[in-house]
C-alpha cells in the first residue's frame, strides 16, 4: 500500500507536468505573439531550479523528505492555480506568469531530490529496480498523454484550465504522500550541519564513487548534445527532411521510445524467465546511450523521415531503460544520509548544460551556414563520452543486486508514532509519515 500510494502521488503530478508546458506556450504566444516572451518565461522556471537543487538535497537529507516534498507540493498548487484563474478569467499579465514559474521552478527543485529517499524508505532494496521502472513507466505514459490532453484543453475550453488540472494533481499527490507511513532506515538519521558543509558533504560522497562522477559527465554532454537536437532539429524536420508533420512524428516516437524503455527496465530483478539481471547495469546503460549519436547524425545529413522516426525512438527507449536503472544503483550504493544530496547534484551536473546548448545551437548554425556541422559535432561529443566511461573501473565492475542481499538495510514496519510533534523535525527514531 505505501508504493501505491507513492506511485499515485507521482503518476498524477507527472501527469500534471505533462499537460502545463503545451499550455504555457500556446498561452503566452496568443497573448504576445514574442518567443523573447515565452524564452523569458521558460528561464524564470528552469534557472531557479537547477540554481536551488543542492539546496534542496540538503533539506531532505536534514528532514524529513516527506515534510519537503508535501510543502513543494502545496506551493506549485497554489502557484498553478492562481495563473489558472488569471487565464481562466481572461486577464494575462507576463510579470505574473514569470513570477509564478519562478516560484513553480524553485519548488520543484526542493522536491526532485526526494524521490530517491522515499523509494529506498518506501520499499525493499530487492524490489527497487522494478519499482523505479514502474515510476519511470508513469512519466513515459504522461509524457504521451499529458501534451495531447493538454492540447485538447487549450483548443477547446482554453489553456487556463491545463493549470487547474495540474494544481489538482499537486493536492491529490499532497494527499496520498500524506498516507504513507513507514520507518527509515537507521543510517539514514544524520545529524545536521551547516549549510555549506553539508553540500560539501554531499559533493563529497558523489566524487567518492568514480563510476558515478563519470558518467553524470557523460550524461550532462548527453544533454548538451540533446539540446543541440531539439534546437535545430524542428528545422532540419521542417526544411529538409519533409515538413512540420516529420517533426510531430520524431517526438511522438521519442516519447513512446521512452515508455517502452521503462516498461523494459520493470523486468529488472523480476523473476521468471523474462526477468532481467544486468551484471554491469552502469556499463550496458551508457553504452546503450551512445546511440543517441545515431539519430543526430542522420538529422545531419539529413536521412529520410523513417530512418529519423525510428532512430530517435530506439535511442529514448534506451534513455527510459537508464534512468530507472541508474535511480536503483545510486539508491543501492550511496550512503542513506546523503541520497538527496548527491541526487541534487547529480540532476544539477545532468541538466545545467542543457540551457548551454539551446543557446550555442542557433549561433553555431549561424556562424558555421548551417546545420550539419553543429549536430555532427553534437554526435561526436555523444559517443566519446558515454563510451569513454568504460575507462572508469566503477563502471565496468558495479554491479546491482536483486536478490536483496546488499544495498541498504531493510526497513522495518510501520507503527505508529509516539511524538506526533517530530514529524518533520531533523530526522530521529520516530517513525513518520513519507511520500514522493
Amino acid at each position: 500500500m505505501n508504493f501505491r500510494l507513492l506511485w499515485l502521488g507521482y503518476t498524477l503530478s507527472a501527469f500534471g507536468d505533462f499537460v502545463v508546458p503545451a499550455a504555457l506556450a500556446l498561452a503566452v504566444v496568443r497573448a504576445t505573439g514574442s518567443a523573447s516572451a515565452l524564452a523569458l518565461v521558460l528561464a524564470c522556471a528552469s534557472v531557479p531550479r537547477l540554481v536551488l537543487l543542492p539546496i534542496g538535497g540538503v533539506l531532505a537529507d536534514r528532514w524529513s523528505p516527506r515534510t519537503v516534498a508535501i510543502v513543494a507540493d502545496v506551493v506549485r498548487a497554489v502557484v498553478q492555480l492562481v495563473i489558472g484563474v488569471e487565464l481562466v478569467s481572461g486577464a494575462f499579465r507576463l510579470t505574473d506568469i514569470a513570477v509564478a514559474s519562478a516560484i513553480a521552478g524553485a519548488a520543484s527543485a526542493f522536491a526532485l531530490p526526494t524521490g530517491g529517499p522515499l523509494v529506498t524508505a518506501t520499499v525493499p532494496t530487492a524490489r527497487r529496480p522494478r519499482a523505479n521502472g514502474l515510476l519511470g513507466v508513469s512519466r513515459g505514459a504522461a509524457g504521451v498523454l499529458g501534451p495531447a490532453v493538454g492540447g485538447t484543453l487549450v483548443l477547446t475550453i482554453g489553456p487556463g484550465w491545463a493549470f487547474l488540472v495540474d494544481a489538482a494533481t499537486f493536492v491529490v499527490s499532497g494527499i496520498a504522500l500524506s498516507l504513507v507511513r513507514v520507518r527509515f532506515a537507521p543510517e539514514s538519521r544524520a545529524a545536521p550541519l551547516p549549510l555549506v558543509s553539508s553540500l560539501v558533504e554531499g559533493w563529497s560522497e558523489l566524487r567518492r564513487h568514480d563510476w558515478l562522477w563519470t558518467s553524470l559527465i557523460a550524461h550532462g554532454t548527453w544533454n548538451l548534445s540533446a539540446a543541440v537536437l531539439a534546437t535545430l532539429g524542428p528545422l532540419v524536420a521542417v526544411h529538409r527532411a519533409g515538413g512540420e508533420a516529420v517533426w510531430v512524428a520524431v517526438a511522438q516516437a521519442g516519447a513512446i521510445g521512452l515508455l517502452l524503455g521503462s516498461l523494459l527496465a520493470t523486468r529488472v530483478g523480476a523473476p521468471g524467465r523474462f526477468g532481467i539481471r544486468p551484471r554491469r547495469p552502469v556499463l550496458w546503460a551508457n553504452l546503450s546511450l551512445s546511440l543517441y549519436a545515431v539519430p543526430l547524425a542522420l538529422f545531419a545529413v539529413p536521412a529520410s523521415a523513417p530512418w529519423l522516426v525510428v532512430t530517435y525512438g530506439l535511442a529514448l527507449a534506451t534513455l527510459g531503460f537508464l534512468n530507472p536503472v541508474w535511480e536503483s544503483v545510486v539508491q543501492q550504493h550511496v550512503a542513506p544520509a546523503k541520497l538527496a544530496r548527491v541526487n541534487s547534484w547529480d540532476m544539477l551536473i545532468s541538466f545545467a548544460a542543457m540551457p548551454l546548448g539551446y543557446a550555442l545551437a542557433p549561433v553555431a548554425s549561424s556562424a558555421l551556414g548551417g546545420d550539419t556541422v553543429p549536430l555532427l559535432v553534437a554526435a561526436v561529443l555523444v559517443a566519446v563520452a558515454m563510451t569513454g566511461t568504460l575507462f572508469a573501473p566503477g563502471v565496468r565492475n558495479l554491479t546491482l543486486r536483486t536478490d536483496g542481499g546488499a544495498g541498504m538495510p531493510p526497513i522495518t514496519e510501520p507503527t505508529p508514532a509516539t511524538d506526533p510533534a517530530a514529524v518533520g523535525r531533523p530526522r530521529t527514531a520516530t517513525p513518520e509519515t513519507v511520500g514522493r
